[in-house]
């Protein structure tokens, strides 16, 4: 690892898609910055990469404290450059019915899917466009979505609305960074098997948490997607995958999955 390294920042980074990011990253050369808000996890992961000889700092941080994330960004002027942003952070509450569903799930979907998006965006999009310019090539941000911002599902309209917000805001950041050097690139994951996400949603109700997978033998995993970004992150700076939406082949659409009895 040179000093001169490109440096990925990524949100969300304690486990799942953002964990798995990290690895690949640091694997194709970049010094890889771990933010997530349980410090244990990022720690151990920072340490997993340094032993393997790469270079990665955790930094604990809660994507929805803007003053926090300010903070960060600031801490980050000690860096060559920062080339990447992989807005990872996010996940689902609940899976009620409009009429039912409780609000501060949705307020917590929302100030984490798109005000976390928002505010690491915000503050880091100078430096992005700084590295951009430096290098003649180009700062990336990555917004990681999800097949829920692109199609609605009953029990889904909180985490529905949410992503969808996050697509939002990829595709209108790309219409206004055009002719600057800065790259936005949105990955739309469908049915992802990880560690959390599913048992997250339902609260720690396991039973319900497995009913998402049943039957579907190969969901995608969290370095399916962590290997579409990384592939994405690392075209020529001339090359903007816009949209990149990926599912398991047993997933045709939100709602049309094959599962086997």
């Amino acid at each position: 690892m040179t000093a001169t390294a490109p440096t990925a920042v990524i949100t969300g980074a304690s486990s799942g898609i953002g964990a798995a990011t990290a690895r690949r990253l640091a694997a194709a050369g970049y010094r890889v910055v771990l933010t997530a808000r349980r410090t244990e996890r990022i720690e151990a992961l920072a340490a997993e990469l340094t032993a393997a000889g790469h270079a990665a700092v955790a930094y604990p941080l809660d994507v929805t404290d803007r003053a926090a994330v300010e903070a960060f960004a600031a801490s980050l002027d000690a860096y060559p450059s920062v080339d990447v942003l992989v807005n990872n952070a996010g996940g689902a509450l609940g899976a009620d019915p409009v009429a039912s569903a409780d609000p501060q799930d949705w307020r917590t979907m929302y100030e984490t899917n798109v005000l976390g998006t928002l505010h690491l965006t915000q503050t880091l999009l100078p430096a992005l466009t700084a590295a951009g310019a430096a290098t003649s090539g180009a700062g990336t941000v990555v917004i990681v979505s999800s097949t829920a911002g692109h199609g609605t599902y009953e029990g889904g309209g909180g985490y529905v609305a949410a992503k969808h917000g996050a697509h939002v805001i990829a595709e209108t950041l790309r219409l206004e960074l055009c002719g600057t050097p800065v790259r936005v690139i949105e990955v739309a994951p469908g049915m992802v098997k990880t560690e959390e996400f599913a048992s997250t949603r339902f609260k720690g109700d396991l039973t319900r948490a497995a009913a998402v997978y049943a039957g579907v033998s190969e969901p995608l995993t969290a370095d399916d997607v962590a290997d579409t970004i990384e592939w994405a992150v690392t075209r020529p700076a001339h090359v903007n995958i816009d949209l990149l939406v990926v599912r398991p082949r047993a997933q045709a659409s939100n709602y049309k999955v094959h599962r086997e009895s």
